[in-house]
């Protein structure tokens, strides 16, 4: 028989279509993923959507779009709409009733499992009794010897009961492909629920009877899962499953160290989407929360990072989520796309909406060359050029330089004007320059290029006037001219 260890590496991601797809998620699906193509294997998504009251269809879809924009590909699974990709179908829980009610079955027909009818009430009184000892609050397998009779009777009378796995007292050791060596003693568990009722398996049970009928290889998922690990390990022997190398990824925390969450860093991939991030750097950024490639490089392709990317190499302590890095990360990647690039990027934004056809192409595509290096994400350029295209309204207190009178402002503006008055409609960045270098000479730097830069942005801080002008052009310049000295005469 063949190893495990020479088996095609079959990895999964298995989301929960209660929420939209949340950033640790896209970590742990990419991790999965770099593994698979590190490896020449494969990359199932599996949709487990037996919570039937929060599962909603927004959120399956929103799975399916968080994964196709971050270019995570899966080999097998299902596809958006219905319908399925590969011989596994199918790959929603819910689609798979039959499966578990028949390998539940299976366990209580080997006396692997059985009913218990111990009500919830009872149970907890024995857990407090248990932990007022000093004890593990294990279940104190008072069904375990009930007959077959019995137990028929009882359901027959529509007695309530849950259905629980035979555990029984040993050290299950599993060889963690980044912890190393990781040892639980059952007899601190007792024999576990694995489902409501033969229509209804928990998470536990449903996940192992998933990997194995799906052949699943290795489960690579977060540190906070470890504790269902012997669970499964028990679970997966009592059904005659093959083993599974498993691999715990490190959390993903706060800049204080603290679990990850909505306070300091968004959850969900379709939050950064909108907030203008390129899927490139996001993905470069998840593989360095966690992972750590040879050599300091920060900036890493997506075919270098696969190349590299070895499970040995992943950390075990907590991974921080910077999301000052993340900015720096993305205007790196930003400024590797041309103007034009960028700008079909800026059109797609629900902001861009606001401003559309204001302005011609040609003056856009100067707007992101001037800004581009101040742009850290897609969705700050609104906010840095709104003032290209609608003059905002400002007081007249921002026009003068410091320690200028608002005369003499007003004298400069009128000298301005004038100069402008005379330039072609066209305005080129050097010889606006060029044509108001004698009005600087004479008023001074400060005095002209302040109040000419404020009447053409209404900001406080802007990019300089020469480059607005070269954007603007001759009729929007003294318009705006025209409008700073209005309010200076105010």
């Amino acid at each position: 028989m063949t190893r495990r260890e020479e088996k095609k590496v079959r990895v999964r991601i298995a989301p929960s279509p209660t929420g939209y797809l949340h950033i640790g998620t896209a970590r742990t699906a990419l991790f999965n993923w770099l593994y698979a193509k590190h490896n020449g294997g494969e990359f199932i998504l599996r949709i487990e959507d037996t919570d039937k009251e929060r599962s909603k269809k927004e959120f399956e879809d929103d799975i399916f779009s968080a994964l196709a924009w971050l270019g995570l590909e899966y080999d097998e699974g299902p596809l958006p709409g219905g319908g399925d990709k590969g011989p596994h179908a199918p790959y929603r829980q819910s689609e798979r009733t039959k499966l578990y009610k028949q390998n539940l079955e299976s366990l209580l027909a080997a006396q692997s499992a059985y009913y218990c009818f111990c009500k919830k009430e009872d149970l907890e009184a024995e857990r407090q009794a248990m932990e007022a000892q000093g004890l593990a609050p294990i279940y104190g397998g008072h069904c375990r010897s009930l007959s077959e009779s019995e137990v028929k009777t009882r359901l027959n009378h529509g007695q309530s009961a849950v259905i629980r796995c035979k555990v029984s007292p040993q050290v299950v050791i599993f060889e963690d492909l980044i912890r190393g060596k990781i040892e639980f003693d059952l007899k601190l568990i007792g024999d576990i629920v694995i489902a409501k009722n033969l229509e209804t398996p928990l998470y536990n049970f449903a996940v192992v009877v998933d990997d194995a009928l799906m052949a699943i290889t290795h489960v690579i998922r977060g540190e906070d899962h470890i504790a269902n690990t012997p669970k499964q390990i028990v679970i997966q022997k009592a059904l005659g499953f093959p083993e599974i190398h498993y691999a715990h990824l490190p959390l993903i925390l706060d800049q204080d160290r603290s679990k990850m969450s909505k306070r300091h860093s968004a959850v969900a991939v379709s939050k950064y989407r909108e907030d203008g991030y390129l899927p490139e750097a996001i993905t470069n950024f998840l593989s360095l929360l966690g992972w750590h490639p040879e050599g300091d490089r920060e900036i890493i392709p997506l075919d270098e990072i696969i190349q590299g990317f070895e499970i040995k190499r992943v950390q075990k302590a907590g991974a921080i989520f910077n999301l000052e890095k993340l900015d720096w990360m993305n205007a790196k990647y930003l400024r590797q796309l041309s103007d034009r690039e960028i700008l079909q990027k800026i059109k797609i934004t629900d902001s861009y909406s606001e401003i559309e056809g204001q302005l011609t192409e040609e003056q856009e595509l100067k707007i992101v060359d001037l800004i581009k290096n101040r742009l850290k994400k897609i969705s700050e350029f609104t906010l840095l050029t709104r003032f290209f295209y609608q003059l905002p309204d400002y007081s007249p207190e921002l026009l003068p330089w410091q320690g200028v009178t608002p005369e003499k402002t007003s004298e400069v503006l009128k000298a301005i004007i004038s100069v402008v008055t005379k330039m072609s409609q066209e305005i080129k960045k050097t010889s606006a320059e060029q044509e108001l270098a004698s009005i600087v000479a004479q008023w001074g730097r400060g005095d002209v290029l302040w109040p000419l830069r404020a009447a053409l942005s209404g900001e406080k801080s802007s990019p300089g006037p020469y480059e607005i002008m070269g954007i603007l052009g001759k009729t929007e310049v003294l318009k705006r001219l025209q409008i700073g000295l209005a309010k200076l005469a105010v």
